[in-house]
């Protein structure tokens, strides 16, 4: 079987870690944090980032990247977005040259405005895959019924890694597209954020529906003027991600979203997260980044980070929101 390295022990690099070895490959998963390592490997679970999952013997848990890379086919990347960079060069000098990177972290790089595969291609020059949709961790470590979208340049390496993936309980949908697949999955994360603040501000369903509809629109706007196909946006990595990451109680965007609406400040939110990351917060600067830089109007990215950054109260947000001139709906 191949041997298949996953870079990054949150919850998702675990959980896909476990269901990659569960299909009987090699896989060895790579922890930032050496106390945490040590502890995962006697324990033989992640109770940091996935409490109650047992991690299989025969995954390799070590907080030593060349171990972690050296035999490696596939390269798995689950590092939160701002640290891709540092983390893929410390793997470099080690990384076999007919690896193929699968990027599964959602975001864009802040200085740069980078998705994290071009981020990946410009360090290493490798082929890089892109993993995302609808997938909250814990769901996919219990085998409930998951489908997401897998995309890359290369039909013969999707149709390859599809199967790799591919299990009775998680779907894996090829797609060309991987642009829009990636710009998909991390704007989405912001409109999240947003209908968070709509949930905390205790404003109604109604809100919620007409936010993703309109935050639909907004990520399509920008994803198109970044070179992705309108379609992708209607996917699994674009409207299926956006409805989960927007309504479903496990997400950490939303729950970032509920408490600045109820009033609680940024900076007591993230420490309460206890090393879990949510990377709408600083996707909102880099959307922003992109949308003056392609000329996109994103009036709920702006409102976001006027709440987020500036210090903008929730109530003055979605009335500003609720209050923009009249728009005619059918055009984006």
């Amino acid at each position: 079987m191949s041997y298949i390295s996953v870079i990054g022990a949150g919850s998702w690099g675990t959980t896909l870690a476990c269901l990659l070895a569960d299909k009987g490959y090699d896989t060895s998963l790579w922890v930032f944090e050496k106390e945490l390592s040590e502890e995962m490997q006697a324990a033989r679970t992640n109770r940091t980032y996935l409490p109650g999952v047992v991690i299989p013997d025969h995954v390799v848990i070590t907080n030593d990247i060349e171990k972690a890379v050296t035999k490696s086919r596939y390269v798995l990347n689950v590092i939160p977005t701002q640290h891709t960079r540092e983390i893929i060069k410390a793997a470099l000098p080690y990384l076999s040259p007919d690896a193929v990177f699968i990027n599964a972290a959602k975001g864009i790089e802040r200085k740069t405005l980078l998705t994290v595969s071009s981020i990946i291609s410009e360090v290493t020059h490798h082929l890089v895959a892109v993993l995302s949709g609808p997938s909250f961790a814990i769901e996919v470590a219990r085998r409930l019924p998951t489908a997401v979208t897998l995309a890359c340049r290369d039909i013969q390496v999707s149709l390859l890694l599809q199967e790799i993936f591919n299990t009775a309980h998680f779907r894996v949908y090829t797609h060309t597209d991987f642009l829009g697949a990636e710009l998909g999955g991390a704007l989405k994360n912001v409109i999240a954020i947003a209908a968070g603040v709509c949930s905390g501000l205790g404003l109604g369903h109604n809100s919620v529906a007409a936010l993703i509809t309109r935050g639909l629109a907004e990520i399509t706007r920008l994803a198109v003027a970044c070179g992705a196909k309108p379609q992708t946006m209607f996917g699994l990595s674009g409207m299926g991600d956006l409805v989960l990451t927007c309504t479903g109680g496990l997400s950490r965007n939303r729950s970032v979203g509920e408490a600045l609406g109820q009033g609680q400040p940024l900076q007591q939110i993230i420490a309460g997260m206890h090393g879990m990351v949510a990377e709408g917060v600083l996707t909102t600067n880099a959307a922003l980044g992109l949308a003056k830089r392609y000329h996109v109007e994103m009036p709920i990215t702006e409102q976001m980070y006027a709440i987020l950054h500036d210090g903008k109260s929730p109530h003055d947000a979605i009335r500003e929101l609720m209050t923009r001139p009249g728009k005619v709906e059918d055009k984006f």
